[in-house]
């Protein structure tokens, strides 16, 4: 009898056990901005999520009702930092004197913006919030990692094949043994790198900068002070799959970098997607098919502030220039910075021959033969296009002229000499060279 009860309560015991360790995809501790976007990305990208909330609220607010105005990186609207923004626009849209116009600076309440973050989460599928989950521990089992949680004091166990530490001081990823970088700094002079191929995240200016002309030192591509913040930022050292939001951002954080921890999160959530939905390690990401998920969920990779969204042509535009084959240009205007694409500007060959050839192995010898002019024209891309598709120069010449404007939406006339403009050759450049397609690794170096 006394067996039989000793067995019974062991069996109990390792049922209350088993029903406090949970097996997820993804584990979000830490319920920063960053660490909301992260979640609300991962469950968006169809795996399964878990977020620890330990009480969130936007940072950088001392009182609670106080209306707090955002002023930097508020026009580029890119994936969840733009749907919140939307959302913001609707909630005080009818309120009397509240400018709902583009450009203008972003308006709200703390708590109204952080119950329109909770509210978006609510509806995403794939994933489940823990209310007051507090981080103890982590360790490594096998391919996943076992974190534990103390919730309502018990300790809940979560075995994640990858986590994002979201926490503003790095607690999950430096208990795992990793050593965190420095934060990111987009004055960083980089110029001999291509860590811009890697973007997870466009950004305006940093908060606090002085805007000068675009001439301040440089951070790679593009120019000071916008700036882009690459894949690699958010590894944390050597340890696999645990990825970092905040600690990628400067320590002192205020209001004004809400635009940039939800897009840092929406990229990070990406990323760990990625590892998970593959069942692979932070090792091995591609950046490719990363970047690609962010655009799929309207993420920027450059932050070009004059090409909309609604334009047919924003995903071209944003896949081309990430391969360095155009290049934006730094306007600043009464101190506003703004990084441009200017897309009826002709296309210099000085420009596009060095990445050309650098991507395709028989471009050197088009450039030989050919030798195109200053300016790269129509007759110059179809030519070139031609010879890397082995397309029968006047059957492609034919079709295009039918197509010009009508499925291409072009709006000048098809004209073999003129110069091509920067958007005429972004689109075809991306629809039959699909510079984007070139594997690159997280140095921004091409992977032959």
């Amino acid at each position: 009898m006394i067996k039989r009860l000793l067995a019974l309560l062991l069996f109990l015991n390792s049922t209350v056990i088993y029903a406090q360790t949970i097996k997820t995809d993804v584990l979000v501790v830490g319920s920063s901005a960053s660490g909301v976007a992260a979640a609300i990305q991962c469950g968006r990208s169809k795996v399964k999520t878990i977020l620890a909330d330990d009480g969130f609220k936007i940072s950088g607010i001392t009182v609670a009702d106080q209306m707090v105005s955002l002023e930097v990186n508020n026009n580029i609207a890119s994936g969840i930092w733009g749907e919140f923004r939307n959302h913001i626009r609707e909630n005080y849209g009818k309120t009397a004197g509240y400018d709902t116009a583009q450009n203008a600076p972003l308006k709200f309440e703390p708590g109204r913006g952080t119950s329109i973050l909770k509210k978006i989460s609510d509806t995403v599928k794939n994933l489940t919030v823990y209310q007051n989950a507090i981080f103890s521990n982590i360790k490594k089992d096998g391919d996943r990692w076992e974190v534990s949680l103390i919730r309502d004091g018990k300790t809940i166990t979560v075995k994640a094949r990858v986590v994002v530490d979201a926490t503003e001081t790095g607690a999950v990823a430096i208990k795992a043994g990793a050593k965190l970088r420095e934060p990111f700094s987009n004055q960083t002079d980089n110029s001999t790198l291509k860590m811009y191929r890697t973007s997870i995240v466009a950004g305006e200016s940093m908060p606090g900068q002085i805007h000068t002309d675009a001439n301040s030192p440089k951070n790679n591509y593009p120019q000071y002070p916008a700036f882009t913040i690459p894949l690699n930022a958010i590894l944390a050292g050597d340890v696999e799959n645990i990825l970092v939001t905040e600690k990628v951002l400067p320590a002192e954080k205020n209001i004004q970098y809400l635009p940039l921890q939800l897009q840092l999160g929406q990229g990070v959530g990406c990323a760990a997607a990625f590892c998970a939905f593959f069942k692979t390690t932070t090792k091995h990401l591609n950046v490719r098919i990363t970047q690609g998920e962010l655009l799929d969920f309207k993420g920027y990779l450059l932050p070009f502030g004059d090409i909309n969204q609604t334009d047919h042509a924003w995903r071209a535009i944003q896949q081309v220039c990430a391969t360095g084959l155009l290049r934006g240009r730094q306007q600043v205007t009464n101190g506003n910075p703004q990084f441009i694409f200017m897309p009826d500007s002709a296309v210099s060959t000085a420009e596009v021959q060095p990445v050309l050839t650098e991507i395709y192995t028989r471009a050197f010898i088009w450039f030989n033969i050919q030798k195109p002019g200053e300016k790269f024209t129509v007759g110059n891309t179809l030519s070139f296009i031609s010879e890397i598709t082995l397309t029968d120069p006047a059957v492609l010449n034919k079709s295009m002229a039918k197509a010009w404007k009508g499925q291409y939406k072009f709006k000048s006339d098809f004209d073999v000499n003129r110069p091509i403009s920067r958007y005429e050759f972004a689109v075809l450049a991306n629809r039959f060279l699909n510079p984007f397609a070139r594997t690159v690794d997280l140095a921004g170096r091409l992977v032959n």
